[in-house]
């Protein structure tokens, strides 16, 4: 399936039903009081957030949603049927803006969260309804009124808990696969990724987390060159992210040391917020390197870095530390979570 994240659509609820106009007219009973029933409610347009789908593909086919309009009120006090709400389901993770205003209306980020973006109408009342003492037969009635209508920006930003970043080609894909049920497309030409893939990575009974990995970044990424920039919204609600690095790029010209910190950049470049999340940087494809000199390799990688957080080096595509890894970030993810309960 097609990945979307983004998405426009027309909303429109229902309109109320109108009062109705009548009189009782029974055999015998020539004159009979007012019997005009109520019209109904209009259908309200409600998003509800489901797992059954990842992307807002869907609307970019069908992109105007009406809920059911309310039936006019009756005689013999018979009250309109009220629309049926209409309920669009769109993925967890989405955001709702009015197109027209800029105004907020929601993020559903929980399963079955859903929001009003469009009520219904109110139904108008009958002449039953204004039938009084000094009026017995009153000839008033009210119109149904009308149903909202808008036009929405949704904005879908996925949910995981870790967010890999790195160059095309730094093995982002591969570690997905490694530690995840997931199965990104993994090749050796850079940009294999063209849209964020989530994998589960459990690591014991109960024990799991979210990872999400998105296309490479390249220099300029937050000015709009490459793949990436349009995903990094999707590493906005993440609690950590990996930087992975290629100690032993494909490209002899490339400079680890220099792609890092571009990167970084990038990172700073794009979002405040994003740059002050917590980052791991992870030293991929050591299996390029001979064993001995591995530790020494790294050490000095590191110390050319000035990077002074958490590294662990890895080889995704033989699993050398990739255990050791995730239960690394799973014990720091229940640190973090703790941490916010206690707050």
């Amino acid at each position: 399936m097609k990945f979307v994240d983004e998405a426009v659509v027309s909303v429109k609820a229902g309109n109320g039903g109108n009062g109705c106009l009548s009189f009782r007219r029974e055999k015998f009973i020539a004159k009979g009081g007012p019997n005009g029933g109520n019209g109904g409610a209009g259908g309200s347009v409600l998003l509800v957030a489901s797992d059954r789908t990842n992307t807002l593909v869907d609307f970019k086919v069908l992109r105007e949603y009406r809920a059911e309009s309310g039936l006019h009120g009756k005689g013999q006090n018979r009250t309109g049927r009220s629309g049926d709400d209409l309920k669009i389901i769109v993925p967890v993770g989405t955001v709702i803006y009015d197109k027209d205003t800029g105004e907020l209306f929601g993020d559903l980020t929980s399963l079955d969260q859903e929001i009003m973006v469009a009520e219904g109408g109110h139904g108008g009342l009958g002449n039953a309804h204004f039938k009084s003492s000094i009026n017995r037969s009153p000839r008033r009635t009210t119109l149904g009124t009308k149903g909202e209508s808008r036009n929405l920006d949704l904005e879908l930003k996925l949910i995981a808990d870790v967010g890999l970043l790195g160059m095309p080609n730094a093995g982002k894909s591969t570690l997905i696969r490694a530690i995840s049920a997931a199965k990104p497309k993994v090749a050796d030409y850079p940009f294999t990724t063209l849209h964020p893939n989530l994998g589960v990575v459990s690591v014991g009974p109960d024990q799991s987390f979210v990872i999400a990995d998105i296309p490479g970044l390249i220099k300029g990424a937050a000015d709009g060159l490459g793949l990436g920039i349009k995903f990094l919204k999707h590493l906005q609600r993440t609690q950590l992210l990996l930087h992975i690095v290629d100690i032993m790029p494909f490209d002899d010209s490339i400079n680890p040391v220099e792609v890092f910190h571009e990167l970084e950049h990038e990172l700073e470049k794009f979002s405040d917020e994003l740059a002050a999340k917590p980052r791991w940087l992870i030293i991929n494809k050591i299996d390029l390197l001979e064993k001995k000199e591995i530790i020494t390799y790294c050490e000095k990688f590191v110390n050319n870095l000035n990077w002074s957080g958490p590294v662990f080096e890895i080889s995704a595509i033989s699993g050398q530390g990739t255990k050791d890894l995730s239960k690394a970030i799973s014990q720091e993810l229940t640190k973090m979570k703790k941490v916010k309960e206690a707050l």
